[in-house]
């Protein structure tokens, strides 16, 4: 599964929390903010608070928050740590 990463829209920060399923929960503000899931390429969908049901209402940040997930590249930097720790972690 995927590991957290932020993004930047603008001048807001996000972090990214992967949950499968092309469900995100982001945090804004260093607070969990919203919970979004990928509908298609375009359209991203927010998710109730209390039932975890999409809300099909138009959401234009909702959206970019999504359009920069699917932009998001891993720094390989931060791949080659994991898999070096992974390696340390067979050798013990």
């Amino acid at each position: 599964m995927q590991e957290p990463f932020d993004i930047t829209i603008g001048t807001t920060d996000y972090a990214v929390f992967p949950e499968g399923n092309d469900t995100y929960v982001i945090f804004k503000d260093g607070k969990e903010y919203v919970q979004i899931q990928k509908d298609t390429e375009e359209q991203w969908l927010k998710l109730d608070d209390e039932t975890a049901l999409p809300l099909f209402e138009p959401d234009e940040e909702i959206n970019a928050i999504g359009k920069a997930i699917l932009a998001y590249v891993p720094d390989e930097e931060e791949d080659e740590m994991e898999e070096s720790d992974e390696d340390e972690d067979l050798l013990d």
